[in-house]
């Protein structure tokens, strides 16, 4: 790629590219992006671009021999060299005119029939990078996957998470031990059903994902359920639109009942919240640990009639799926998008034990991006 012409347009510059493609970069941001503005090791921006005026330009400006767009300042007799290759990658103007396409992969109850799709052995992410990164995709875009034939030791689920990135402490320590205990903290560790739902909606962040390493399930009952919330959200924006407004735009209120607790924990968030590009962020659900809500009186009625149909489609044959997990199964998804849940189990007809791990989203993506580069 090469730059074909450069022109002056008031506080920017204007490029042509040899393909025909026009970019405008302000003078701030490339006084901001100098490739002299890094130090070379840690890679952090060591310019501080507090200390030019607003009014900075270029004094002069042309193509070298090299093809490389050179600016002389006219503030702090400073001359950059920018790379077209690096001025391409990182154009804004183009980025802004490229339409949106979101990774995410909506499912509904048709999943049920091809859990194949969404299953990868645990020998393959353990001996290679190929398995990784399919599990790693799976998870990024479906939002949901089934480890099989892990094996069933206690917290031997680390090997696998180890290949991703460090796991996410939380009090409930890691990993945490979902089975039937008297007088629990959390339903969780009952042998009661649990409604799908997403893990500690209660907190600023919640864990991205989540992994349950089956160890044993030979009790009666305790099956799993998963829905893909950002599928219901999205049913909802195309056909119920008073109900999703709702959904965007006003707070709930979650807090966390733990008895054991010497900490006071809540939060406010929409029950869907949207990224920058109008995609879907987070589903945030639990009936379990939604407080008693302080909507405004006028519009609690419609707060509520939108949480109902929210919570019903939530459970809707229609878009969640069932299975039973087998030891050495690891349920893993994306705690703020897929909702989980379980039927009850009768703690004497058997034993069921799984262990619980939380990784943050970023790590999923992060070590994902950069396998791939």
């Amino acid at each position: 790629m090469s730059i074909s012409k450069v022109t002056s347009n008031g506080s920017s510059l204007d490029i042509l590219w040899n393909d025909g493609e026009k970019s405008n970069f302000n003078y701030l941001w490339l006084r901001d992006n100098c490739p002299t503005a890094h130090d070379k090791d840690s890679r952090h921006r060591m310019f501080n671009i507090l200390k030019v005026s607003e009014n900075i330009k270029a004094k002069d400006f042309k193509i070298n021999d090299d093809g490389k767009l050179v600016i002389q300042w006219s503030e702090g007799n400073h001359t950059s060299y920018y790379d077209p290759k690096w001025l391409r990658e990182n154009c804004y103007t183009l980025k802004n005119k490229k339409k949106y396409v979101s990774p995410y992969k909506l499912w509904n109850s048709s999943l049920q029939n091809d859990l194949g799709s969404i299953s990868v052995e645990h020998d393959e992410i353990i001996t290679s990078n190929q398995g990784l990164i399919k599990w790693l995709e799976i998870l990024h875009h479906r939002g949901i996957a089934i480890v099989k034939n892990t094996p069933i030791e206690k917290e031997s689920a680390f090997p696998a998470l180890n290949r991703i990135s460090h796991t996410r402490e939380t009090f409930f320590k890691t990993p945490f031990e979902v089975i039937n205990v008297p007088k629990p903290n959390n339903s969780a560790y009952s042998a009661q059903a649990l409604r799908n739902h997403m893990d500690l909606p209660w907190f600023e962040t919640p864990p991205g994902y989540q992994f349950l390493h089956c160890l044993i399930n030979s009790a009666e009952g305790g099956d799993s359920s998963a829905v893909d919330g950002f599928a219901v959200a999205d049913y909802l924006r195309k056909n119920e639109k008073k109900f999703f407004k709702t959904l965007v735009s006003v707070p709930l209120k979650f807090r966390d009942k733990d008895y054991t607790q010497e900490s006071i924990r809540g939060f406010h968030a929409p029950a869907i919240s949207l990224t920058k590009d109008n995609d879907y962020n987070d589903i945030r659900f639990s009936v379990a640990t939604m407080d008693a809500l302080d909507c405004h009186p006028d519009i609690m009625d419609k707060v509520y009639k939108a949480h109902h149909r929210f919570g019903n489609l939530l459970h809707d044959d229609r878009f969640q799926i069932k299975f039973r997990l087998n030891p050495g199964d690891i349920f893993s998804f994306n705690n703020r998008r897929v909702l989980h849940g379980r039927t009850a189990f009768d703690p004497n007809s058997g034993h069921r034990h799984l262990q619980g791990y939380y990784i943050d989203r970023d790590e999923i993506l992060g070590r994902l991006n950069y396998l791939k580069k």
